[in-house]
C-alpha cells in the first residue's frame, strides 16, 4: 500500500467526520508552530509518514533532524506550521508513525552495535499494511531486509516439506516453477535435513533454532559440499535469535542472520509535539 493511501485510511479511522474537541475549541482562522520533541534517546526515523500526515490535514512539517541520526532526550526533531486544527487533528496519528518507526530503527541499532560484521535483516513478521514502513526503519536503524513478500523469493519452510512429501520433492518442484531470477531457500531443523537440501540442490540453507555448537557444525558442512565444487550455499541462521547471540552466531560462520524481533519486539520509542506558537 503506498503511503497517501496508508495515511488516507488512518485519519479516517481516527478522525472520520471531524475532530470534534479541536472543532469545539480552536477557531478555525488561528494559526501556529509546534515543535516535536525526542523525550528519550533514540534514532530519528519515520518523517516521510509525519509528513504526509500533516500534509493531508494542512500543515507543513519541516524535519530538523535526519534519519538515522542518534539523539539526545530533548531533542527538537521536527517543526510544524499551520492551522492549529490541523495541527491538533494530525499531532496523534504524526506521532504514532514516528513513534513505532524510531522504535525499530532504535531498537535495530542496538542490536546490530551488538556484532558489527554480522549481516541482521528482518523478517515477513510485520504489522499488516505498515511492512513497507517497519522494514524502511529496520534499514535506517542499520539492518537489512530479506525477502519483502511471498512473491520475490522461495523459501521453503517446514510445512512446505510437509505438504510436499519430502525436502527433494519440495526443492525439485520448486525448481521447475520458480524463474530463473529466483533463488531456492529452504528451512531445515538438523543437519540430516541440511544434508538434504545440499544434494537436492538449493541456493541457501536457514538453519532453524540451533545452538551455537550446530550452527558451526552446519557450516562446516555447507563449506565442505562448496569445497567439493558443488557451488555456493549461503547460510541463514534463525530462531531464538538476539543481540546477546549474535557474536557467537558470526563465529560459527553464517552469512546472515534473520530476526523478526528487530521489528516485533521493538518498544515505541517517546516523541512528543507542544505548541509553540499561536498567531
Amino acid at each position: 500500500m503506498q503511503l497517501p493511501e496508508l495515511v488516507r485510511l488512518a485519519l479516517e479511522e481516527d478522525v472520520g467526520p471531524g475532530d470534534v474537541t479541536t472543532e469545539s475549541t480552536v477557531a478555525a482562522s488561528t494559526t501556529g508552530t509546534a515543535t516535536i520533541r525526542a523525550k528519550a534517546a533514540l534514532v530519528v526515523c519515520g518523517h516521510p509518514s509525519a509528513g504526509e500526515v500533516f500534509r493531508q490535514v494542512g500543515a507543513t512539517y519541516r524535519p530538523l533532524v535526519p534519519e538515522g541520526q542518534e539523539v539526545v532526550p530533548g531533542t527538537v526533531v521536527a517543526e510544524v506550521d499551520g492551522p492549529l486544527r490541523a495541527l491538533l487533528t494530525g499531532e496523534r496519528l504524526a506521532l504514532n508513525f514516528l513513534m513505532h518507526q524510531c522504535g525499530i530503527a532504535t531498537h535495530t541499532r542496538r542490536t546490530v552495535q551488538a556484532c558489527p560484521a554480522l549481516k541482521v535483516v528482518d523478517t515477513r513478521k510485520t504489522t499488516p499494511l505498515h511492512r513497507a514502513l517497519e522494514r524502511r526503519a529496520v534499514v535506517i536503524g542499520g539492518g537489512g531486509n530479506h525477502r519483502f513478500a511471498l512473491y520475490d523469493g522461495v523459501l521453503i519452510k517446514d510445512n512446505h516439506i510437509s505438504a510436499a512429501g519430502g525436502i527433494g520433492p519440495a526443492v525439485a518442484s520448486a525448481r521447475l516453477s520458480a524463474h530463473h531470477l529466483l533463488r531456492i531457500e529452504i528451512e531445515v531443523e538438523d543437519l540430516h535435513q541440511l544434508r538434504e537440501a545440499l544434494v537436492a540442490g538449493v541456493d541457501a540453507v536457514l538453519l532453524d533454532n540451533m545452538d551455537d555448537a550446530t550452527l558451526a557444525e552446519a557450516v562446516g558442512i555447507v563449506r565442505a559440499w562448496e569445497d567439493a565444487g558443488n557451488g555456493r550455499v549461503t547460510v541463514e541462521a534463525s530462531g531464538n535469535m538476539h543481540a546477546g547471540r549474535l557474536a557467537g552466531v558470526h563465529a560459527a560462520g553464517v552469512d546472515l542472520v534473520s530476526m523478526g524481533g528487530l521489528i516485533h519486539q521493538a518498544t515505541w520509542a517517546d516523541l512528543s509535539m507542544k505548541i509553540r506558537a499561536v498567531h
